[in-house]
Order: C-alpha cells, then structure tokens, then sequence
C-alpha cells in the first residue's frame, strides 16, 4: 500500500505521540523534556509544579511564577482559612449559617447575586433562606464547586486573611481578593491569582500535616479527596491512588492541583495551570497525560 505525504507525516505524529505517552522516563531531565513537548503541541500558557515529599530532590517546575487567574483553585485556601480561624476557637465548623445569595462588591460595596445556571452545584440555591452548617458547605465548595458556598465562607471569614495565612505559608504571589462574579471588581481587573509555585506551598503543607494541624490537615485531605471532578490528574492513574485535589475553569483557564497519595504511603504534589488555552477538551487530555508521566516516573 501507498501512502501521500500528508498520511505519512500523520503516522509520524501519531506515533510519536503514542511513544510519548507510554515512554516511562528514567530521570527528571527526561521527565521535563516529556513535559514540555507534551505543553508545545497545545495552544496556550502554562504552568507546572512537581514535587515528591519523600525525596524533595525530585521537582520539576516549569513557568512556577507564571500569575493565572486561580479560578476554583482559590477554594483550597477558602477551606484552610476556615479551619484555621474555628481552630482558634473563633466558630466551630459544626456552627450552622444562613443560606443567602446576596453579597456585595469589592469596588463600592453594591450588591450582586449569584446565577445558579454559572455555577457547578445548583442544589444550594433550593436552600436559600435555610441553615447549613459551615462543614457541608466546605464539603460543597470543595467537592462539587459551589460557587454559592464560596462567597458564603469567604464573607465568614474574610478574604484578606484568607491571603495573610496564605503568606504565612510562603505562598507570596497568591492573591485572595474576592468572591465569585463579582462583576464590577472583574472589570477592573481585580481577580483571584495564583501560581504553580504557590499551589504547590498549599498542597505540600496539607501533605505534610502543617495545614493548621495535622488533624485538619487530614480532614482537609478527606473532602479533597471527595473532589467530583476528575478529568484531570486522576484521570489516568491507577484506581488504588489517592488523589486529593481542586480543580478551577472559566473561559481559557483549567487547573487542576492536588496531593497523589501512592498505596505504599508516599505521596507528591502536583499543580497543573492553564491560561489562554482555547481548546478544552485538549487541555484535558494534555494535563492527563502529563500525571500519568510523573506517576511513571515516582513508581518506575
């Protein structure tokens, strides 16, 4: 059989991306190489931060201070805050709150609500009006992304101390500012931001049991690993890993960043940003294909 230039430069692809995906690399410079030809062949700016916590020497970071908007990733340290601030005694995560969707903006403190038709968990808004306590609706947030709960909590506790703690982790370019579609704010360029580098302070902090405590740091863990959204890092490991992790889109940006845990006990971080990125569904497969990688890599 003949083949034209054009069927035969398509084979060549073909394979080479099948070799990539299914090459198990033997050293971190190889592991990176696999990487960033993996981000060339997508459209877009991104980041990635990994770290293994039993052998520290084992990183890759590749544009780890590139800013993204943080989108949902900002949750993660919503929930941190919370347990810190009911660990201080100032609440209990047991105490109940009001179900409300109303909040006000960060530009003149006018009042904005919240459309269940752009939020991922739609179920909350039937409950406007009642009580929930602030531990469901950390489960809310997290698991299932509500946005609803988002601004609920951060009104509880405040985004600038939200950012404070954040600092005091050494996490110093994440920015906390406000909740979710707070329109006027967005406008004025006033958004949630992140960076591979800090997402990776946040999640080796709970992997280490430094998040507030190692008790919450592993109740924290509990609901990540409750996360309904997996296409991502998960999406191509093994079912007996752990993944404890939160993802975050809006309109060119996927994130997903997280702690894997292994069966034998060791565990990594790894942070996956993406701004400027049209194709969503390919940047889906692409941050797939590069966990696998790593998890090849750690268990070779």
């Amino acid at each position: 059989m003949r083949y034209g230039h054009v069927q035969i430069v398509f084979f060549i692809v073909l394979f080479a991306s099948i070799g990539c995906t299914s090459q198990t690399p033997q050293t971190l410079t190889e592991l990176e190489a696999l990487i960033e030809e993996r981000l060339e062949q997508s459209d877009g700016k991104f980041a990635v931060a990994f770290k293994s916590l039993r052998d520290t020497s084992q990183t890759v970071f590749i544009n780890e201070r590139e800013m993204f908007h943080a989108a949902s990733t900002m949750k993660t340290p919503v929930m941190i805050e919370l347990f810190k601030q009911a660990e201080a005694g100032q609440f209990s995560l047991d105490d109940s709150i009001l179900v409300k969707n109303e909040f006000r903006s960060i530009v003149d403190s006018s009042r904005y609500q919240m459309d269940v038709s752009e939020d991922s968990e739609g179920e909350l808004y039937k409950q406007i009006g009642q009580k929930r306590t602030i531990r469901q609706l950390i489960d809310d947030m997290i698991s299932m992304s509500s946005n609803l709960a988002t601004n609920i909590l951060i009104e509880k506790v405040g985004a600038q101390k939200i950012t404070q703690t954040m600092r005091s982790y050494g996490a110093d370019s994440i920015k906390v500012l406000r909740g979710v579609e707070d329109i006027k704010a967005y406008e004025r360029g006033l958004s949630n931001r992140t960076t591979a580098l800090d997402e990776s302070i946040i999640y080796e902090r709970l992997g280490r049991g430094q998040a507030v405590t190692k008790e919450a740091s592993q109740e924290m863990i509990e609901i990540l690993k409750k996360q309904h959204f997996n296409e991502m890092i998960p999406a191509r490991l093994p079912g007996d890993v752990i993944v404890a992790h939160k993802t975050g889109w809006i309109t060119g940006v996927n994130h997903d960043a997280g702690l894997i845990i292994l069966p034998d006990g060791r565990k990594y971080v790894l942070v996956l940003l993406s701004k400027n990125a049209p194709n969503r569904d390919n940047v889906i497969s692409t941050f797939a294909e590069i966990s696998n990688l790593i998890y090849k890599f750690v268990t070779q």
